[in-house]
């Protein structure tokens, strides 16, 4: 009997913010193809308190497929998982979304650092980061556990964001490779994740 073969190893694109982070996460999103031949996965710090609109407010924003992520999704390329509110987005060691209800990190739920440590420890595919306008730190730990694993990590610049505490912080903690304006963000994801013909 023939071995079975692995999964193919998808890109993911993580992105990440909070405050000033939706106008920001609806610009890079409308700037990559429906022909992305990544996974997306997206955390917004909003308030639990209310089913989340995000999916819609973002999906009129691009030609990808956006989605409330739900729990044991497997990465799809093409597909934009949006965290829910009140719940740490993971991708575990099966390339599989988690969703998880354990303790706030950073005062917040769902945490960029808990998304970005998964994925800087599990997944086996090319990842690109991005840090978009928020409050906090929020983030800073992550990236540079993804940069040190061989990933990508952009963050916005100052002068695009609304508010520059988390591209700032993960500036700080080095795990930045670029700090970009924000028109130029989605055309820099490109260079690096692929494109189906």
């Amino acid at each position: 009997m023939a071995p079975t073969a692995e999964p193919r190893a998808i890109h993911v694109v993580a992105v990440v913010g909070s405050a000033g982070g939706i106008g920001a996460l609806q610009v890079v999103l409308g700037g990559l193809p429906a022909e992305l031949d990544a996974s997306v996965l997206a955390i917004i710090h909003l308030t639990p308190l209310a089913p989340s609109v995000l999916p819609a407010i973002l999906g009129r924003a691009t030609k990808l497929r956006v989605e409330q992520a739900v729990d044991a999704a497997p990465l799809e390329p093409g597909v934009v998982w949006v965290a829910p509110p009140d719940a740490h987005m993971l991708v575990d060691e099966h390339q599989t979304i988690r969703l998880d209800h354990s303790e706030l990190v950073h005062h917040v739920r769902p945490s960029a650092d808990v998304l970005l440590l998964s994925l800087a420890g599990n997944h086996r595919g090319p990842c690109t980061a991005i840090v978009l306008s928020g409050t906090g730190i929020d983030g800073a730990a992550g990236t540079a556990a993804v940069k040190r694993a061989g990933g990508r990590v952009l963050a916005q610049d100052e002068a695009t964001s609304q508010y520059f505490g988390m591209p700032g912080a993960a500036i700080l903690a080095g795990g930045v490779d670029e700090v970009l304006p924000l028109t130029e963000i989605a055309p820099a994801v490109l260079e690096w994740a692929p494109v189906a013909p």
